[in-house]
């Protein structure tokens, strides 16, 4: 299997993200949330901007991602943090796709 050239990091498979859904991964120690939507794949960091909750637990609904606890919602696609009580962003992550496998680049400036 080819890899990418570091700091891309694999955090799954492409077959283990069902198809508009989230599932958790943990990169590098880091709690990722992996979305695909209409066969796209994105990535955010799996922890609420709002309290310490997965989001990966949460209910996606197209590119917006609802967080289990409070409601709070995301653009998966932007991070951008869409109403209260939400108000800080989401990290994003930018995401490659290498045969099957799914890769993140943890290391990006925000």
């Amino acid at each position: 299997m080819m890899q990418p050239h570091a700091p891309w990091e694999r955090a799954a498979a492409v077959d283990k993200i069902p198809e508009g859904q989230v599932i958790a991964a943990t990169v590098r120690g880091t709690p990722i949330a992996l979305y695909k939507v209409e066969g796209e794949i994105h990535a955010t960091h799996d922890i609420c901007t709002h309290e310490l909750v997965n989001l990966s637990d949460g209910y996606l609904e197209g590119c917006f991602i609802e967080c289990p606890l409070h409601q709070g919602m995301f653009d998966i696609r932007t991070g951008k943090a869409l109403c209260e009580p939400v108000t800080k962003d989401l990290r994003v992550y930018p995401v490659k796709i290498i045969g099957h496998e799914v890769f993140v680049l943890l290391d990006v400036e925000a």
